[in-house]
């Protein structure tokens, strides 16, 4: 009797730890992690790009339902897929890039819906000013990657926001509108 009791007190501590979840950190996935951005082009046609370079990581604690990012974006990156446009959107009345050649998110506030992310709010810092944002999560999932026999977490996230905000106001708001939505598609792996 006594044995009996010693294992299924093992057992209950070992259930008990295996509850208790531990941070885990991924690291953005350049090849499946992309930041996109619409914006109106005289209230007409969406005006749409890209930027091709970003880097960072992700910290998510599923058990106490809390995270990190942190997300760098290469300005100079921008692509449009008009050469002449790229270059005008890197002068000062835009992203100044030769100042701010990069933009920076941090989000520390994460809101989930059972394990997914549902939403993370932080500070995107572009052009010397940092302001709130929150991105909304309209798919979250992990899966175990067969190729590289770790855990893989990403969604879709998006946000609107006022470009005036961080000083990028040329042209707003015609002809480019001074709303923009933010498209992120991130895919990270674990460390």
């Amino acid at each position: 009797m006594h044995r009996s009791i010693q294992i299924v007190l093992a057992l209950l501590a070992l259930v008990g730890a295996s509850a208790q979840a531990v941070p885990v950190t991924y690291a953005i996935d350049p090849t499946h992690t992309w930041t996109t951005w619409e914006a109106k082009h005289f209230g007409t046609s969406t005006f749409r790009g890209r930027f091709d370079k970003k880097e960072g990581s992700v910290t998510i604690d599923r058990a106490a339902k809390t995270g990190k990012v942190e997300i760098s974006i290469d300005l100079k990156s921008v692509n449009t897929g008009v050469e002449h446009l790229n270059n005008h959107l890197q002068e000062p009345e835009f992203f100044d890039t030769e100042k701010f050649p990069t933009a920076t998110f941090v989000g520390t506030d994460f809101r989930f819906d059972g394990d997914s992310v549902s939403q993370v709010t932080g500070q995107l810092t572009m052009k010397g000013k940092t302001a709130p944002v929150t991105l909304k999560a309209t798919g979250f999932n992990c899966y175990q990657n067969p190729m590289l026999k770790r855990e893989v977490c990403g969604g879709d996230f998006s946000t609107t926001l006022n470009r005036t905000d961080w000083g990028v106001s040329f042209g707003a708001p015609y002809p480019v509108g001074s709303e923009i939505r933010l498209l992120i598609q991130v895919e990270a792996i674990q460390q």
